[in-house]
């Protein structure tokens, strides 16, 4: 005997075609309409690709976006981190990095300050690289850590271009507070996003991720939205983050460059 969602099954009178039987064939057909990382699909667009009714799908989209299967970004969904890693496809991270390492060099160089490369995983910044002298080492972030997004200059800088409405579900309603200045209230958050887009993207923290730590950030902006930042870091009593933030933006600008220059 098949069993069918009773939400979900069609009338016999209607004459329509049964439904996939189990949720994980259903999930399944979706996953697999978006066939590849690059990938960029609606919501109407799965449907008919899947043959399954348009709220079956967006519920399903739903589960997939909340487990890291699906992302949902402003041009549509596609394939979340851990589908890229089952299919070997994170080889993305290793192209940002790979445009990025000479710029973050020179931006160490120019400067003397800690130099980060981060992309957004749902409300948390990754580290793909860090570049920096002997304050490097008494900083507690590294490779492949992560860290709130809304604690960091590099976090914030890629939440301020997104959907407030997707900053909303990402971040939840309580925001974990790393210092006694992390902003831990969405309006809060909010107003400081509003700020960054009207600065043409700067971000700024003032130990809000690590006491006595200051930051200013850029994000990397892809056609789609933010893709990776870049960050640079030093002591908050003698670093003049405004004076440094035009390389940053230079910075972040050229890697923007060096990934899609040749798409365009």
């Amino acid at each position: 005997m098949t069993l069918v969602d009773s939400c979900d099954a069609p009338s016999a009178v209607t004459g329509k075609q049964d439904l996939p039987p189990s949720m994980v064939e259903r999930m399944t057909l979706i996953l697999d309409a978006i066939d590849g990382p690059d990938s960029r699909l609606t919501l109407q667009e799965v449907a008919r690709r899947t043959h399954l009714p348009r709220s079956t799908v967006h519920r399903i989209l739903d589960q997939l976006v909340r487990l890291g299967w699906v992302d949902h970004l402003d041009l549509g969904y596609c394939l979340g981190r851990r589908a890229r890693r089952l299919g070997g496809s994170d080889n993305r991270h290793g192209l940002i990095r790979a445009a990025a390492a000479p710029l973050l060099h020179e931006l160490h160089m120019q400067t003397g300050l800690v130099v980060h490369l981060a992309v957004l995983e749902r409300d948390e910044s990754v580290y793909l690289d860090k570049v920096g002298g002997r304050l490097a080492t008494t900083l507690p972030s590294r490779v492949g850590g992560r860290v709130p997004a809304h604690t960091t200059a590099g976090g914030k800088a890629m939440l301020a271009w997104i959907d407030p409405e997707q900053v909303d579900r990402l971040c939840g309603r309580r925001l974990v507070g790393s210092t006694d200045r992390t902003i831990t209230e969405l309006p809060l958050l909010h107003q400081d996003l509003n700020r960054i887009r009207q600065r043409h993207g700067i971000a700024y923290e003032r130990g809000e991720a690590v006491s006595g730590i200051g930051c200013v950030g850029v994000a990397v902006r892809g056609p789609d939205g933010p893709v990776a930042a870049v960050s640079l870091c030093g002591d908050v009593r003698s670093v003049r983050l405004e004076r440094v933030a035009p390389l940053v933006l230079t910075a972040a600008r050229a890697v923007t460059d060096a990934l899609y220059s040749e798409s365009r």
